[in-house]
């Protein structure tokens, strides 16, 4: 990816249910609804790359083009970023508008505060570095670089999650108090919010990140 580089990294957290997200991509005859969806999913991919255009920045490859090639199922086997952009894009028309949780330090960061947390007894599969780089349900090209991210957390692991990091908050160096509580704050918020949801007769059922 070419251009100027961005200060930091933005990270967001949706809800919904994947396997719309999936069966839109792949799916060999698609319905009128799902036409109508892609059709806004395309518009917003060639939205981006005009913008990134702007900005001065090249993917090598376009965010459009790589819709077209994930639908049809031959992206490139070349790293470029532009298919993790248009999987999040096809994510976005499909789940809950997004939640900021913020900016962030670069990825590797992360691989400490895992460390912090599992020290103090916070399972692996609860550790941030372990689900907001797991990547999308999909195999994509590798992005090129350490951003943009995909990570998912089933909803109903949300709860977990905040008790978790909750329970051992008093107990961590201070550099990472402060994220560990914004994390634990943003999915016991999302746990409440998914149950609601769930009353009213949705399924959230997949928690999605995105870190850009």
């Amino acid at each position: 990816m070419k251009g100027n580089a961005a200060v930091g990294h933005c990270l967001e957290m949706s809800t919904g249910d994947m396997r719309t997200v999936v069966r839109l991509l792949t799916a060999v005859e698609r319905t009128e609804r799902q036409e109508r969806t892609l059709a806004r999913v395309r518009t917003e991919c060639e939205r981006t790359d005009a913008r990134f255009r702007e900005q001065g920045i090249d993917l090598d490859v376009s965010i459009s083009r790589a819709l077209d090639e994930l639908i049809d199922g031959t992206p490139s086997t070349d790293p470029c970023p532009a298919y993790s952009y248009a999987f999040y894009q096809a994510v976005a028309a499909h789940f809950s508008d997004p939640t900021d949780l913020g900016a962030w330090r670069r990825p590797s960061w992360f691989r400490a505060m895992d460390d912090e947390l599992a020290r103090h007894g916070v399972p692996s599969d609860l550790l941030p570095g372990t689900f907001l780089f797991r990547g999308p349900p999909l195999r994509l090209p590798h992005p090129g670089d350490v951003v943009p991210a995909i990570g998912t957390l089933p909803a109903g692991r949300a709860t977990a999650l905040a008790d978790a990091y909750a329970r051992v908050l008093d107990r961590l160096d201070p550099e990472f108090r402060g994220p560990a509580r914004r994390l634990a704050d943003a999915l016991r918020a999302e746990a409440r919010e998914g149950g609601s949801a769930r009353t009213a007769g949705t399924n959230p059922a997949t928690l999605l990140f995105w870190f850009h």
